[in-house]
């Protein structure tokens, strides 16, 4: 077998191992809130996600620097610029999901609990089940 073709197997085998520990962590995350794992649940938690992002960049009593972060933010999801090409199956998109989980637990720190309570479109089960899969802190780090 040529030199390339085991640097390509050797890819591929990355890719699929990355995409195994991707399922593992959300596994282990539904485990540990006491919920079976529900991936209709999960797809519907991505408009709510857009939504609340809109909604928490637009509310005044969010700080303005958070407030400017999560502008990029969306900027960000919207262009179809990524670190990773969404292509790449299993990581493609995993590029996205920590940037919006980093932005998120920004946010809660900054702006508080009760803000993203007051914004959050969807139902309360949803929000938990953000919380679960973005480990935010309900309470004010320090505190």
């Amino acid at each position: 077998m040529p030199e390339w073709m085991w640097t390509v197997v050797g890819v591929l085998i990355g890719l699929a191992v990355i995409w195994i520990a991707l399922v593992v962590v959300l596994l282990i995350q539904q485990r540990r809130v006491g919920r079976d794992f529900d991936w209709r649940a999960i797809l519907r938690l991505v408009p709510d996600v857009i939504r609340f992002i809109r909604r928490l960049a637009t509310d005044p009593a969010v700080p303005r620097g958070t407030r400017w972060w999560l502008y990029g933010l969306l900027a960000y999801l919207i262009l179809h610029i990524d670190l990773i090409p969404d292509f790449l199956p299993g990581i493609g998109y995993a590029d996205d999901a920590i940037i919006t989980v980093l932005a998120l637990r920004f946010a809660a720190k900054h702006a508080g609990y009760d803000a993203l309570e007051r914004n959050w479109p969807g139902t309360p089960d949803g929000l938990t089940g953000l919380v679960a899969l973005a480990p935010i802190p309900r309470t004010p780090e320090g505190c």
